[in-house]
């Protein structure tokens, strides 16, 4: 399947020595990289499926380096992707032809940790799991946590609004993110938010989190940091049925219990993780759901017992439950190891991300099988069961005709089916090429319009990240523009200014 991106612009082609040049000036150095060899690495991020050579990577290490390329490529007319640490599983970060690629890996410094205040002030470019090591010794972390939190760095995360196994509890990045220093297409710098509880004004925070590098470059970004529990248990519980595990998924919900995880895996996951990690799965069970419950020691213990007998009552067949911090890290290693472990029972997999009702868990399944017998190819699903956050991995062969548009077909249907059901196209990686073509199935163009405006307000030229999250693009003054029918303003009684 073709992935149609903006055109080049040949007149930008054109002029590629004298735009490196002048961005040599601006980061000297070793921070422009232009030879097709070195930018080998920067074709493509975690959705490999696509590869885009950049016409040039520039890799800035100071906020005031990345205002100056940012002008400079406004002032001409210049395309620029951002890109972090090359994570992303939606194709946010693929390159254009003729366009920058702005890498902020230099970008890795904590540069302050705010006990009193419970923040921690750090670049975009350091990982998500470094926060939580570098506040480990007062007893803090940081609590998102994707699965790729030891690679990913924060400023992707906020791009893409990340989740992790505790976004049940605790909330996504975008609940998580106080502040952060953000660089617009003209080079101007703006502060947004900080490490005051409310803010003045718009929650422009809620804005950026999730924008998918469309409107501007994170430079600095503030955090929320929580007290570690002072106690967390998992149990880890086998059914026969993964519509006995929805079940109980729901019944724990609806019974009042919120736990700081709630993770699925079905047979094919199950397999391959316990392979790749051997942390104890039971290998005779059709679904596995790994739940934690952490606060007072107390409170935890009466809550094991409540869904220890909840997963009785939904048929479970093995039920076991950490004794140790070592054994509850070990239920964890293969559900956070679950995407490599498939690897290495498929040549190539597509990782999706939808999110549904939770009550509609049991019938997507049973759908998403039929499209497994449909399309030929097997599936296997890890996800956020508490929060209804689906990753069917589509296990194919590129090197077998026609297996790779098979499997991106049978990834537009789920997608599909999660909005027919009452959800999302995207629980936490971004819409960026993979779902943008999508989003017409979610989204009126009124409302795609409407986006897009937004979009103008930081962008006015459309420079920054083209490609990504809209499947038409529209010039700002084309939405600008007010339809006269007849000689009739709509709405004639409303004032004009």
């Amino acid at each position: 399947m073709t992935i149609l991106m903006p055109e080049p612009d040949q007149s930008v082609l054109a002029r590629r020595d004298e735009i490196i040049a002048a961005l040599r000036k601006i980061v000297p150095g070793e921070g422009v990289i232009s030879s097709a060899a070195e930018m080998k690495p920067y074709e493509s991020d975690g959705l490999m499926a696509y590869r885009q050579p950049p016409m040039v990577v520039v890799l800035p290490s100071t906020t005031r380096q990345v205002s100056e390329v940012l002008r400079y490529c406004h002032q001409n007319g210049i395309k620029v992707v951002p890109r972090g640490s090359g994570t992303s599983l939606s194709g946010g970060a693929l390159p254009l032809a003729d366009g920058v690629l702005l890498g902020l890996g230099k970008f890795k410094r904590i540069r302050e940790i705010d006990f009193d205040n419970r923040a921690v002030v750090v670049e975009p470019g350091a990982t998500n799991l470094a926060i939580s090591q570098a506040v480990d010794h007062a007893g803090f972390y940081y609590a998102p946590d994707p699965s790729s939190q030891i690679a990913c760095s924060i400023g992707g995360n906020i791009a893409e609004n990340s989740g992790g196994v505790h976004c049940l509890k605790y909330g996504m990045t975008t609940n998580n993110v106080l502040g952060c220093e953000i660089v617009l297409m003209t080079g101007e710098i703006l502060r947004i938010g900080g490490k005051a509880a409310e803010c003045a004004g718009y929650d422009l925070m809620g804005v950026i989190t999730g924008s998918e590098g469309l409107l501007g470059v994170i430079t600095e970004v503030t955090v929320r940091i929580l007290r570690k529990p002072e106690t967390a248990r998992a149990l880890m519980i086998g059914f026969q049925s993964v519509e006995a595990a929805g079940q109980c998924v729901a019944d724990v919900i609806s019974a009042g219990i919120i736990p700081g995880g709630m993770e699925m895996m079905d047979r094919p996951a199950i397999h391959a993780a316990e392979a790749f990690v051997h942390a104890g799965y039971p290998l005779d069970v059709e679904a596995l759901l790994i739940i934690e419950l952490d606060g007072p020691q107390v409170e935890v213990d009466e809550l094991i017992g409540r869904v220890e007998a909840i997963a009785l009552g939904c048929g479970s067949t093995t039920c076991q439950i950490s004794t140790s911090e070592q054994q509850r890290l070990l239920f964890w290693s293969g559900r956070k190891a679950a995407f490599p472990a498939v690897g290495r029972i498929s040549p190539d997999y597509l990782c999706m991300d939808g999110t549904i009702p939770r009550a509609q868990l049991p019938l997507v399944l049973r759908r998403m099988n039929e499209m497994s017998e449909k399309y030929g190819l097997r599936v296997a699903n890890v996800f956020h069961a508490g929060d209804g956050n689906l990753h069917p991995l589509i296990l194919y062969d590129a090197n077998k005709p026609g297996e790779q548009d098979a499997a991106e077909a049978f990834g537009a249907d789920i997608l599909k089916l999660c909005v027919e059901v009452g959800g999302v196209l995207t629980g936490e990686h971004g819409v960026g090429i993979e779902k943008r073509d999508l989003m017409p199935e979610m989204f009126s163009d009124i409302d795609l319009n409407q986006q897009q405006r937004l979009k103008c307000a930081f962008d006015s030229e459309g420079l920054l990240n083209p490609g990504k999250v809209f499947p038409t693009l529209h010039r700002c003054a084309e939405l600008g523009r007010m339809h006269v029918h007849k000689g009739q303003l709509p709405f004639p009684d409303i004032p004009r200014f």
